[in-house]
């Protein structure tokens, strides 16, 4: 999804960097961001989703068996439909996309997280993805601080965990999936913990990056926030 110069700034180089914990808004919001400034979004969450989608498909023992997940990332081509909105998600050649948020996947994805070989694998596949794609916004817990520590532009979204959950539960509602409120915030206190807790690439508010707690703002006045942040940042054209 890439707009015609008239609305886009003169660089041919913008990479702006959303992180933060779970159900803060980053998916939604960096979507939604792209399409306002005209550049490509990029999930990386969903990677991390799509390579536990794909370890639990297999069998592996995710906290018990990190070599094998690792072997199983290097091994496990990740591809986005970027022809899509938002870009659907292919591993090994198989749309995982309406795999990614179920409660199996859900539960595991810190843990894979957490494998530092998991980590240096996409990584270096996300580093790849903004030099195919360098006019980027990207979304997920480390990529203001590690993967484009350089990026033009850096936020980091927060919210309470009672706001998240809620958020969440009505996100899979509106999936068609089942909803567990307790179980939901529970999860999401538990990744807090293990997300910001790991050796390698632990959630973290970036250098430099423009904290917003969005607990008691509606979606559109946090694009808003966003989209003007971005444009004084980088002197892009209203």
């Amino acid at each position: 999804m890439t707009a015609d110069d008239s609305t886009n700034p003169s660089a041919d180089h913008l990479i702006v960097t959303i992180d933060g914990p779970a159900g803060s808004g980053k998916s939604t919001l960096a979507r939604q961001l792209a399409a306002r400034l005209g550049l490509d979004f990029l999930d990386t969450g969903a990677m991390y989703r799509g390579v536990a989608a794909k370890a639990i498909e297999r069998g592996i023992d995710i906290p018990n068996e990190p070599y094998y997940v690792t072997e199983l990332a290097r091994n496990c081509p990740l591809r986005f439909d970027w022809a899509t909105d938002p870009p659907r998600l292919y591993a090994r050649g198989a749309d995982v996309t309406d795999r990614l948020r179920d409660r199996d996947v859900t539960d595991a994805v810190s843990d894979v997280a957490a494998i530092g070989g998991v980590r240096q694998v996409l990584v270096q596949e996300q580093r790849c993805i903004g030099r195919e794609h360098p006019r980027l916004v990207t979304e997920g817990r480390d990529q203001g601080s590690i993967v484009f520590p350089e990026a033009e532009v850096k936020f980091y979204l927060d919210a309470s965990s009672a706001v998240r959950a809620q958020r969440r539960a009505d996100q899979l509602r509106e999936m068609g999936k089942p909803v567990q409120l307790d179980a939901i915030r529970k999860n999401i206190i538990d990744r807090d913990r293990k997300d910001s807790t790991r050796p390698d690439g632990p959630l973290i508010c970036p250098d430099h990056a423009i904290k917003i707690d969005t607990s008691d703002m509606p979606l559109d006045a946090v694009l808003d926030l966003l989209e003007n942040n971005v444009r004084v940042k980088v002197g892009m054209r209203v």
